[in-house]
């Protein structure tokens, strides 16, 4: 089912843990949309009294944790408003890649949860659960993930051969377009599985990356970023062909979020690093490139529209958090 990029786990310096505050706090300002989506537009009559959600790219926590609790919050409220005299039961589903670190996450389940809580390992880009058993999904900065980056980037007799690069940035139009092609793939195959699986009356809520209407694949914003690390990585690879004895180099991804709710927002950047076990020479550095996407709005629509299982009750960017940028060298 394609590749798996897992977050770096356990609550060292260097996990997902101790570097995504940027994310619960984006997360946190999109709160009140997630309220008014929620009562608004979810049918809680045709629920049981098993309410399930589930959370597609949970990673580590806490994040995941703080995101469940404003949806139970938010449907405690609906079953007030309702007139209901008692609260269906919840059970909340986190999902991540079979690699990524379920310990570190169900270590820190809060325990004063209001939900049953289980792990669904498995990619989200097919089913990961039976027909009609969902009530909520949810997923925040997930969906940036290819199943896979595009394989003609690494074919010299490709013309979206990305030689020298490792993303899309100030690349040709015949790479973004690769990229775009295979987000389009990754978006379909997400959609087609979430409408099996999603009850009647259910919500799917999704807050993800994107970039302005009008701009393409190659102008998105992390140009300030992906240039010096292709700089560093190329200089590191020219050492390490020259010495020939170093087997442990690192890479770095960063990236900078426009964020969608399937919703968009301009968000600011999350860094993992992770090591690679081998010499790295040119030819390998051609074939590395980094698998994420963000779409237009414009683009996100049309592809929704054209998969034809959901219609888009709320698509609409946010404005950005009032935190600077790091420079280019940091």
């Amino acid at each position: 089912m394609g590749e798996s990029f897992p977050m770096t786990g356990g609550d060292g310096p260097c996990s997902y843990t101790k570097n995504s505050s940027r994310q619960r706090a984006s997360a946190a300002s999109a709160k009140s949309l997630l309220t008014s989506a929620i009562l608004g537009n979810l049918d809680i009559e045709r629920s049981s009294r098993m309410f399930a959600i589930a959370d597609l790219g949970c990673s580590t926590g806490p994040n995941t944790f703080i995101a469940m609790e404003n949806i139970i919050e938010a449907l405690t409220q609906k079953c007030k408003i309702e007139g209901y005299s008692s609260l269906p039961e919840f059970q909340v589903y986190f999902n991540d890649h079979v690699s990524n670190d379920f310990n570190t996450l169900f270590a820190y389940l809060p325990p004063d949860r209001k939900y049953f809580a289980s792990g669904v390992p498995g990619s989200f880009h097919g089913r990961l659960f039976p027909k009609a058993t969902l009530n909520i999904i949810y997923s925040a900065f997930s969906l940036q993930w290819l199943s896979k980056a595009p394989q003609e980037l690494g074919d010299v007799n490709s013309p979206a051969w990305n030689k020298g690069r490792i993303y899309y940035t100030d690349a040709p139009r015949e790479v973004g377009q690769a990229y775009s092609l295979q987000y389009a793939k990754d978006m379909d195959s997400f959609l087609a599985a979430r409408a099996e699986e999603l009850a009647p009356g259910g919500l799917m809520l999704i807050l993800m990356p994107g970039r302005p209407d009008g701009t393409l694949p190659s102008q998105n914003s992390l140009g300030p970023f992906i240039r010096p690390l292709e700089s560093c990585l190329a200089d590191m690879v020219d050492e390490v062909c020259k010495s020939r004895n170093v087997n442990n180099l690192e890479y770095i991804y960063i990236y900078i979020y426009i964020y969608i709710y399937i919703y968009i927002y301009i968000y600011i950047y999350i860094v993992t690093v992770e090591p690679l076990q081998e010499i790295i020479c040119d030819h390998e550095i051609d074939s590395l490139n980094m698998p994420l996407y963000s779409p237009s709005i414009e683009e996100l629509r049309k592809l929704i529209e054209k998969n034809g299982c959901f219609g888009i009750a709320r698509l609409e960017t946010l404005p950005p958090m009032s935190v600077p940028l790091p420079s280019a060298e940091e």
